[in-house]
């Protein structure tokens, strides 16, 4: 008497060639939702005919798109990174600058004439809301009524700055350069006693130049650096 040798679970288990293809012709989207299987299927050869499905075309045209998908990633990540350091070594370039300057006069200068070279914008803006009492009459700084720091960027509590993707600006932040701004990054100054908080301002004539998805922290270090260097010359500002 012989016996049949002992089937493998998986075999037993295993369904068939035609369940395989009664599920798949019930489930004709099945591929889509495991486009992995399709790396690991043999394909046919190429045949003519309609009743044929060119798998292998199929598997083409999904690493080509692969192929795309990623080159697109790395030239995006490149672009942005090259982006990010052109942006860094401005702004290292403008710090520089604002720590270079050796008086009040020289530093006013240097925040309105030389940092939108460095830092490749149209204008930027150095505001200080009046006190009330007489100030300064420098032609360059732009005096704002009590109050407007905290209208534009809200209370102490709120974020030091602003990124507005579309503003339209009456004249008092960017002056006789109001009509050329559609963009702007706005900084809150706390200079000390000597003059109230103030703003950094710098605008740019494209749209969305400056937006909320950007990040903040060359602004804020640029800022805090003005800051500094207010606080180093305005006790002399005056003598």
């Amino acid at each position: 008497m012989t016996t049949e040798p002992a089937q493998n679970s998986d075999e037993l288990d295993a369904p068939t060639s035609d369940q395989v293809e009664t599920y798949l012709r019930a489930n004709p989207g099945f591929l889509n939702e495991r486009p992995d299987l399709i790396a690991v299927l043999a394909p046919p050869s190429r045949f003519e005919g309609s009743s044929v499905v060119d798998l292998q075309n199929v598997m083409v045209q999904k690493l080509r798109e692969e192929s795309r998908d990623l080159r697109d990633a790395a030239n995006l990540l490149i672009s942005t990174t090259r982006s990010n350091m052109i942006i860094q070594t401005r702004t290292h370039a403008a710090v520089m600058a604002l720590l270079g300057a050796d008086n009040f006069d020289r530093l006013v200068h240097v925040v309105c004439y030389d940092l939108p070279l460095l830092l490749d914008v149209d204008t930027v803006s150095l505001c200080f809301e009046s006190t009330g009492t007489n100030h300064p009459d420098y032609a360059d700084i732009r005096w704002l009524p009590a109050g407007s720091v905290e209208k534009v960027l809200g209370g102490a509590e709120q974020p030091y700055y602003r990124l507005l993707e579309d503003v339209e600006d009456d004249g008092q932040v960017f002056g006789e350069a109001s009509g050329l701004v559609r963009s702007a990054a706005i900084a809150r100054l706390s200079p000390g006693a000597s003059i109230a908080t103030g703003l950094l301002a710098l605008g740019a004539r494209e749209r969305g130049a400056f937006h909320s998805g950007q990040s903040s922290d060359l602004l804020t270090f640029l800022a805090r650096v003005t800051e500094m260097c207010l606080h180093r010359w305005l006790p002399t500002a005056h003598d």
